[in-house]
């Protein structure tokens, strides 16, 4: 039988123009070949394939040659390069620092650095150099930084950061990047053009994406895909054998998402998985998809799309029917679900959920991604106006309205035909016409001078609804506080309230609105006191200030000293204003606050330091005491 050799020893580079993906750090090696500008150490350091032992041989052989060309290449014809070519080199050395980390292994070396070659230069090649021990480095120190004029050192490592900072400061650092995966396609197609394979484009860019930036992993699996389907390489084969998913079920499943059918989309999963793929699998695959339509949609980021150009075109086509909102709102649900499908115990129920959710973003009309406005649920609202040829119907569904959840009636005009049942909903009776209409005839800059942003809500409000048989509507918050750029962000919308809204919800109309007495308030404020300070003991000394004052419109003013106080009573306020308007049946009691304008000699003191201050003036041994005992206060 033959003897085969497989294509990553086959084809390795022989010279520096021959090195794939690394051309700034050939050209600089050349460069210094070519100026007699070699240091005396160098430190090749990049992921695994990626060409960095390769690259210190042709070093090695190019600095020994004896006819450089003015390219800064070996001739590959002198005896030196020969020799080289036929493992028979005497003045290259490979170390494997993984074997051989002690300090006597190091010894060893340095007395062979000792003893001067016939010609050339002594290459000493070490991979895996930070497997050495730390005692090593520091028996190494020495001849590394210092070392005869005809030895050089190549150090080579997957893990710079091993290695001793006083080994990297005596040589000149050399960073290898991971191969794109155009370039290792490229490599591909001239191996298999040289062994005479046909290979399809999609097959190697499949090859190269799962290589990882590694040309040696590439053209191992490469040799194994030949292997497997002979002298012609199909994408089918590729995916079959490489246990890849294929482009089509992404395309397939996005399409389905796109549409809203959560049935196709399910099935075609449970095909995936029949297939033998885990979910995980899937998911960072689609995630990947999705990436790839965003990528697509602007011409400045089509670069960053490693595929072949056939696939490119399915991207650019699908790409098209995607809004960026929608991209990003299933980028952010396909990461919540890679970060959670370990800790998941129904792990097939839970990817299922995801698709549902992904299905359901562009039917949700308050998302961001929804491409369709939502269809009108409610009958068209008729605002008139000055002109009657310039009234329009206004469409408006339930959760356009924030005051009710019933779809809107039409607002009555100046047609003679009133009191009649709204169209849809017969249970509902317009009342009070003649103040609508009366609002609405004015001009449309004094009702804007009016009713600002709140026109719509103002007019529900001044339109008494009566239904008999529906409960009381309550106040929608659902689109209270939308922030859109929050969304986009990933930011969850709150639910949260502020204190005014809070208030606002106090259920005042379960009283009357009667004024309320003074006698009334004073009457009521020291229960009120001993009820609340006995939860919140805080507030104790900021309502026994002083009597508080009714104003106008049911509002009780609280006199405060400072702004300290006054942040307690707003944070109180909703549970003040609750009590009172409980004890003294009243729904329209609202609070304020007053600061109270006090001279240094009636100021009260409030904080620690202010009281002791107060006590040393009225009791000068306490000061002696604090001085005597070394106390400090924080002034």
């Amino acid at each position: 039988m033959e003897n085969f050799i497989v294509s990553a020893r086959k084809y390795r580079p022989a010279t520096f123009a021959t090195v794939v993906g690394q051309e700034a750090i050939t050209n600089t090696l050349k460069n210094a070949v070519r100026n007699q500008q070699v240091a005396q150490a160098f430190l090749f350091t990049g992921p695994r394939g990626v060409g960095k032992t390769t690259c210190a041989r042709i070093l090695a052989k190019t600095i020994n040659c004896q006819n450089i060309t003015p390219e800064g290449e070996a001739c590959n014809v002198c005896p030196s390069c020969l020799t080289f070519n036929t493992s028979s080199s005497f003045n290259i050395f490979e170390l494997d620092a993984a074997s051989n980390n002690s300090v006597d292994d190091i010894r060893n070396l340095v007395d062979q650095v000792r003893i001067i070659p016939q010609q050339g230069y002594k290459v000493y090649i070490i991979d895996e150099v930070h497997m050495l021990s730390q005692q090593a480095f520091n028996a190494f120190l020495k001849t590394l930084e210092e070392p005869p004029s005809y030895a050089k050192f190549i150090l080579a490592t997957t893990e710079k950061h091993k290695i001793l900072p006083t080994i990297l400061s005596r040589c000149q650092i050399f960073d290898f990047r991971r191969i794109s995966v155009d370039d290792i396609a490229k490599h591909l197609q001239f191996v298999a053009d040289s062994e005479k394979i046909q290979a399809e484009a999609e097959a190697l860019h499949i090859i190269a994406q799962k290589a990882d930036g590694a040309l040696r992993d590439a053209l191992s699996m490469f040799d194994q895909l030949v292997s497997y389907a002979g002298n012609h390489l199909t994408y089918k084969q590729v995916i079959e054998n490489l246990n890849v998913l294929d482009y089509d079920y992404y395309f397939r499943i996005t399409d389905h998402i796109l549409n809203r059918d959560v049935s196709n989309a399910l099935l075609i999963f449970n095909e995936i998985m029949d297939n033998g793929f885990e979910g995980q699998h899937f998911i960072t695959g689609l995630g990947e998809h999705f990436r790839n339509l965003l990528v697509s949609k602007d011409s400045v980021t089509l670069k960053l799309l490693e595929t072949s150009q056939s696939i490119k075109e399915q991207y650019a086509k699908q790409a098209v029917q995607c809004t960026v909102p929608f991209i990003f709102r299933s980028l952010e649900i396909l990461n919540e679900c890679d970060i959670n499908y370990k800790t998941s115990n129904n792990k097939k129920l839970h990817v299922e959920i995801v698709l549902m959710q992904l299905c359901n973003i562009l039917s949700s009309p308050n998302n961001p991604g929804n491409q369709q406005p939502a269809a009108s649920s409610g009958p068209a609202t008729q605002v008139p106006s000055a002109n009657p040829a310039q009234s329009k119907p206004l469409s408006t569904t339930a959760s356009d309205n924030p005051v009710t959840s019933q779809p809107v009636t039409n607002v009555p005009s100046a047609n003679p035909a009133q009191g009649k049942p709204a169209a849809g909903n017969p249970g509902l009776q317009v009342e009070k016409e003649e103040t609508v209409s009366s609002d609405i005839r004015k001009p449309a800059e004094e009702q804007l001078k009016e009713n600002p942003p709140e026109s719509a809500s103002t007019v529900n409000q001044k339109t008494e609804v009566k239904e008999s048989p529906a409960p009381a509507v309550k106040k929608s918050t659902s689109l209270t506080g939308l922030d859109l750029g929050g969304l986009m962000k990933g930011k969850k919308p709150t639910t949260e309230k502020t204190p005014e809204e809070e208030e606002d919800e106090l259920p005042g109309e379960l009283y009357g609105s009667e004024h309320v007495s003074i006698s009334d308030l004073l009457r009521v404020w020291p229960v009120m006191i001993d009820s609340i300070t006995a939860e919140l003991p805080m507030l104790q000394h900021t309502l026994l200030l002083g009597a508080p004052e009714l104003l106008e419109d049911n509002i009780v003013n609280i006199k405060i000293d400072n702004t300290l106080q006054a942040e307690e009573v707003f944070k109180y306020k909703r549970k003040i204003t609750a009590y009172l308007r409980k004890a003294l049946k009243n729904g329209t009691l609202s609070i304020t606050t007053t600061l109270i304008e006090v001279t240094p000699e009636t100021r009260r003191p409030y904080t620690d330091t202010e009281k002791f201050l107060f006590l040393a003036e009225k009791a000068p041994a306490v000061r002696k005491l604090k001085d005597q005992l070394g106390l400090d206060l924080e002034m």
